[in-house]
């Protein structure tokens, strides 16, 4: 851990000259209690880094939660070991893409049966709240299911012990994104009533008993209970399907769900704050989590150590260093392949920006987090699904 100042402690031996300015600026904000912490895998973000735990009294940056809310992970210990899996994995990863739709999913236009109730739970949860969620996004209902694209992704994995892992990351699609586009321009918006001057926009807050901030609350926690049964439906069908190739019902031995981009009510350092996680897990003192590495690379199953100074939080994944058109423009077609060698995935250069050379390394990410977490599985992929 190093003491960049006494308002943002860091965790990162890789950091980026910008992502660090950035995270100093964040950390000026007066409201920030009592200190920033930033994760092995922070890189430069919207507004705030992406990496960054920001507590803060009375008080909530929403581009500082990231705008898609609730992403996250989930994971399935299955039954099964490595030598059971004698079919063709092609076939297991095309029925998986056919099961989910990938991508943006804009052209998914109904509710699989299997999520119906998952929809109805958040009609009834919106309607408590005193909001419709069809105002951010029309199509909330049918994107419930859907994975998304970029660095979301569905993966078969093998355990250190050739045990079969189930892994899938995804968010609270596009209505979430809407509700916190939405109430970041909210926040900037009253910081121009309120002549209040910031080092950047995007640092624009929402303050706590004003009826803007119950407001993007309910939203906010709405949209991220979204994200969790969307991970949810996905694994269920996940499930199924790995279920209907291998011949067996898959018997979960484990199943683990957790928020990388969500704020919440908690106590730190004797007060209670909002605590946001910007692309960061929670690591409570024995609190199971998912740190996933990028495509090509190990994920790990952690356990929290609670670490005070961290604000019991730990990184979220391998964190990127190269931007996606950087990324781009600087790897090959043959060079993602070589990455992916051994692996059952979709070959298109459409996940050039994916590969994973333009991640920071996740053994050092993970070397960085040796105070954060502890790792009870190491996964390595065998089958990766993407939407490009």
């Amino acid at each position: 851990m190093r003491e960049i100042n006494k308002r943002l402690l860091s965790w990162a031996s890789i950091l980026d000259a910008k992502a660090e300015e950035q995270a100093r600026t964040t950390s000026t904000m007066p409201f920030v209690f009592p200190h920033m912490a930033l994760m092995p895998d922070a890189h430069l973000g919207l507004g705030a880094t992406v990496g960054s735990v920001i507590p803060t009294l009375r008080a909530v940056m929403p581009a500082a939660v990231g705008v898609d809310i609730g992403c996250g992970m989930i994971a399935v210990r299955t039954q099964f070991r490595l030598d059971e899996l004698n079919g063709d994995l092609r076939v297991l990863r095309e029925q998986i893409e056919r099961a989910i739709p990938v991508s943006a999913g804009a052209h998914n236009n109904k509710i699989v049966a299997t999520a119906a109730p998952r929809v109805a739970e958040l009609e009834a949860m919106a309607e408590a709240a005193g909001f419709d969620p069809a105002q951010a996004l029309g199509t909330w209902r049918e994107q419930l299911g859907t994975l998304g694209s970029g660095n979301h992704f569905i993966e078969v994995s093998v355990d250190e012990t050739d045990g079969v892992w189930l892994f899938l990351h995804s968010g609270s699609r596009g209505v979430g994104n809407k509700i916190a586009q939405r109430h970041i321009k909210v926040a900037q918006r009253l910081m121009e009533n309120w002549w209040i001057t910031l080092p950047d926009p995007d640092l624009a807050y929402l303050v706590e008993g004003t009826p803007e901030f119950d407001r993007y609350i309910a939203e906010l926690r709405w949209a991220q209970h979204y994200a969790l049964l969307n991970r949810e439906e996905m694994m269920d069908r996940v499930v199924r399907q790995f279920s209907e190739w291998m011949g067996t019902a898959v018997t979960e031995a484990e199943r683990i769900n957790c928020h990388h981009n969500f704020t919440q009510k908690e106590t730190h350092w004797g007060k209670s704050v909002w605590l946001s996680r910007k692309g960061a897990i929670s690591a409570r003192a024995g609190e199971p989590g998912l740190i996933p590495g990028s495509m090509g690379t190990a994920s790990y199953v952690v356990e929290g150590l609670g670490n005070a100074a961290a604000l019991q939080s730990s990184p979220h994944g391998a964190g990127r260093n190269y931007s996606r058109s950087a990324a781009r423009k600087t790897f090959t077609h043959d060079q993602l392949r070589e990455a992916m060698k051994g692996i059952e995935y979709r070959d298109t250069d459409a996940f050039l920006d994916e590969i994973p050379a333009a991640y920071k390394p996740i053994d050092q990410v993970m070397a960085d987090a040796s105070d954060l977490v502890k790792v009870r599985h190491e996964l390595r992929q065998i089958v990766n699904v993407k939407g490009d």
